[in-house]
């Protein structure tokens, strides 16, 4: 599972094919949670009969290193790398031009590796105006990425902030996965000191635990995406893609491994008080989305599902379900007496009538 040399893996080929994997997967496997749920479904509002306000007035939009959105969604970091990628995200960034709202692209390690790869993660002449992330993964800063990678990844697809993601039980049932996170967070620290841009810490369904996001947030990121337990599993992507019963086995045990959204979101927001914290894992509804802004989030990601939008019905795909679900988002605040996301933030949330 682990490489044995100190060095990944320089081929597109194999990135090319994970990637192509990873979308196909994602779209016609089962690879959610069994047991284990975000944890949202634990809390709810106090519903109020005489909200005192104005549904029409009702303030979704919210402000994030310098740009303004529409609605705290942000569509999660998914692909790159293939063909098929490439108009998946640009469908992606369009919509997320239309409803405001922001945009992760997933890891340009196959850009970085293999310059022809770059177009397939431009996504600036459909989406001027977006709040864009670029995404590499941590781990590589321990095979042989630093500064000038990590600059380039801003710099190829014109982003607001860099995202590194830490994927270590990914890695480790992936039978080409880089498992030597040995050191990272003095790289980390590194690359936060000297990016021209932000940098957000992102996990990638498994949840940061509260120790870990006060090292993350001492590093000097600007921001943490708790990306909880409760929506996709990896690991079950990863069994899907094994090449042996040996292989599948290990990934296969971790379907309940990982600490749930809900949890993640309040360890985090204890850790970096000051810090935006985005939530992403299982996110399905609007309701979902105030929930997680009352526990303590300031953006909300969601990833497969703006995925199925877009291969089904493309921009007008993700467009309607980012609609949908703001509208959610709004009767919930208007119900729950929040006229915009500075009072949802502070609107109490009970586990008890």
């Amino acid at each position: 599972m682990e490489q044995p040399q100190n060095q990944s893996p320089n081929n597109a080929g194999i990135h090319e094919q994970r990637k192509a994997d990873h979308i196909r997967i994602n779209l016609e496997e089962d690879v959610q949670f069994r047991s284990i749920t975000t944890g949202l479904e634990k809390y709810f509002f106090m519903h109020q009969a005489l909200p005192e306000l104005n549904l029409a007035e009702v303030d979704t939009s919210t402000s994030l290193f310098g740009k303004q959105l529409r609605t705290p969604l942000l569509i999660s970091s998914m692909t790159g790398g293939t063909a098929e990628a490439r108009a998946i995200n640009r469908i992606l960034a369009e919509g997320a031009q239309v409803v405001g709202m922001a945009m992760g692209l997933g890891s340009m390690r196959a850009a970085i590796e293999d310059e022809s790869l770059a177009d397939t993660y431009r996504v600036r002449d459909v989406a001027p105006d977006i709040l864009l992330f670029a995404n590499l993964g941590a781990v590589q800063l321990n095979y042989g990425y630093g500064l000038a990678e990590c600059q380039r990844a801003v710099e190829l697809c014109e982003a607001d902030a860099l995202i590194l993601h830490f994927n270590a039980l990914q890695e480790a049932v992936q039978p080409e996965g880089d498992g030597n996170f040995a050191g990272l967070l003095t790289k980390v620290e590194q690359i936060c000191r000297h990016l021209s841009v932000p940098v957000i810490a992102k996990e990638v369904g498994w949840g940061f635990a509260e120790k870990t996001a006060r090292q993350l947030a001492e590093a000097g990121v600007a921001a943490i995406d708790v990306a909880g337990a409760g929506g996709t599993s990896w690991s079950q992507v990863e069994m899907y893609r094994a090449p042996t019963a040996r292989h599948a086995r290990v990934a296969g045990a971790f379907i309940d491994w990982g600490i749930p959204t809900a949890v993640s979101i309040q360890y985090c927001r204890r850790a970096a008080p000051h810090l935006p914290v985005f939530a992403s894992g299982g996110i399905r509804n609007g309701i979902d989305v105030a929930k997680c802004i009352a526990l303590g989030a300031n953006l909300v990601g969601l990833a497969g599902d703006f995925l199925r939008a877009a291969d089904k019905n493309g921009v007008a795909g993700v467009v309607e379900l980012a609609e949908t679900i703001t509208d959610e988002l709004r009767v919930a605040m208007f119900c729950s007496g929040a006229a915009d996301l500075e009072a949802l933030s502070r609107t109490p949330l009970y586990t008890e009538f």
